[in-house]
């Protein structure tokens, strides 16, 4: 019952989001996914995670015949379009064979399946649909941010950011210092923060098919409900980001020309127009969410998957800042909204209790203080920062301390075995 309402609640915000987006005359997620059955799909790798992720439900025999047919089909669908001389260049050449693979279990499930095997496999097919439904949900939602809010709020968050030292400026400078090769690692761990969350996923799941049941708790939730719910605060706080607002990027509708060289004037700061196009998908950070997200889930991972979540986590929130797509409040706001959502995720699986309750209830309180300051009191933080720098930097913190101290409490305790029960009777044989 519970998989079925999810499967509801997400199917009606899918049509509700499709008919938004046809209102700005603009394609929905449901009319992107369904391009992608025949057309070069948009996101190729993600279609192939999606397919990792499905196949967890799968036995080992059958994950190879499933990943051998989608290479087989993505073959033919390429030597098709080569031959009839299509366009390939607005999409990637592979990706169609995943999702045809994907939809085709869809089919197996409802029709040779019974019983717990079908309701497994279904859960499988829909955590896959479930991610790229996500993928497309966030671009419509960026597009119609653009569209629906005609004004950005960057001058508050740019003048409230000289609280934290202007971190995009500085980091906007190391990163043009390291040259191409730098700004190519940043670009790649930024464009492809998702496979590394289906890696991590992947072995969070690695038993479904043998203990024949989803854990209870496990990364792909957690980055679903954030890329749910961060997109409506982008509705409420509109901010396209330094390399817009401050850089060449923004063109005419650009203050001015001054992202990475020189921070930002302190003067009162006022809503500015932009543009129609650019997203406003700054405040909080997603990549910055998403990436703690991964870090988090990686600690209990073999040595080499944690220092993968630590390296992505630092990279990320290098090329966020390095390429100007966020301001420093951003990173902070972004990771008091994850551990918010990571906690009220984990206390919805063990059931409400006050210390997750307090933790959550803290986390909202935080993130919404966070919010009305950067709109409300930029000049003051601007004008003391030595004051208003280390209260957001404590502020995140305690939101931290509180997530590591509450859920180590939540962890299961090893009961020490009595050393009676360790003895032999007396009379037994050893």
């Amino acid at each position: 019952m519970l998989w079925t309402g999810a499967g509801a609640v997400a199917l009606g915000f899918l049509i509700a989001l499709e008919i938004a987006a046809r209102r700005y005359g603009l394609p929905g997620p449901m009319t992107n996914q369904v391009r992608e059955v025949i057309f070069p799909p948009k996101s190729g790798f993600l279609l192939y995670a999606s397919l990792g992720l499905m196949m967890v439900v799968l036995p080992r025999r059958q994950r190879f015949v499933a990943a051998g047919v989608a290479i087989g089909i993505d073959v033919v669908f390429l030597s098709v379009r080569w031959a009839v001389g299509a366009e390939l260049t607005e999409g990637h050449p592979f990706g169609n064979g995943a999702l045809w693979v994907v939809l085709g279990y869809a089919v197996i499930a409802l029709t040779r399946r019974t019983g717990q095997e079908r309701v497994l496999l279904l859960k499988g097919v829909g955590l896959a649909l479930l991610l790229v439904a996500g993928r497309k949900t966030g671009d419509t939602w960026l597009l119609i941010t653009s569209k629906s809010r005609p004004t950005v709020l960057d001058q508050y968050v740019a003048i409230a950011d000289h609280a934290l030292g202007n971190p995009s400026w500085l980091v906007g400078r190391f990163v043009g210092a390291t040259g191409p090769i730098g700004a190519h690692v940043l670009d790649f761990v930024y464009g492809q923060l998702a496979v590394a969350a289906v890696i991590i996923a992947l072995y969070q799941l690695r038993n479904v098919a043998a203990e024949r049941r989803f854990p209870r708790h496990h990364l792909v939730r957690t980055f679903l409900a954030i890329g749910l719910l961060g997109p409506g605060i982008y509705m409420l706080f509109p901010v396209v980001g330094p390399v817009f607002a401050y850089g060449a990027d923004g063109g005419h509708w650009a203050l001015a020309d001054l992202w990475p060289g020189t921070p930002p004037p302190v003067n009162a700061p006022h809503p500015m127009g932009f543009d129609e196009i650019t997203p406003r998908n700054c405040m909080p950070s997603l990549h910055t969410a998403w990436a703690t997200t991964i870090f988090i889930h990686s600690r209990k991972a073999p040595r080499a998957l944690r220092h993968a979540g630590t390296f992505w986590l630092i990279a990320t929130l290098g090329a966020t800042l390095g390429f100007g797509y966020h301001y420093g409040a951003d990173l902070v706001a972004g990771v008091v909204f994850t551990l918010t959502i990571e906690s009220a995720l984990r206390l919805q699986e063990r059931g409400w209790e006050r210390s997750g309750i307090q933790l959550v209830a803290y986390g909202t309180t935080v993130f919404a203080a966070l919010l009305l300051s950067y709109r409300y009191l930029p000049m003051e933080m601007a004008r003391y920062p030595l004051v208003f720098g280390p209260l957001l930097i404590l502020a995140m913190t305690s939101v931290i301390y509180g997530y590591v101290r509450t859920t180590k409490l939540w962890e299961p305790k090893a009961v020490p075995v009595r050393q009676a029960e360790l003895q032999p009777e007396l009379g037994a044989v050893p």
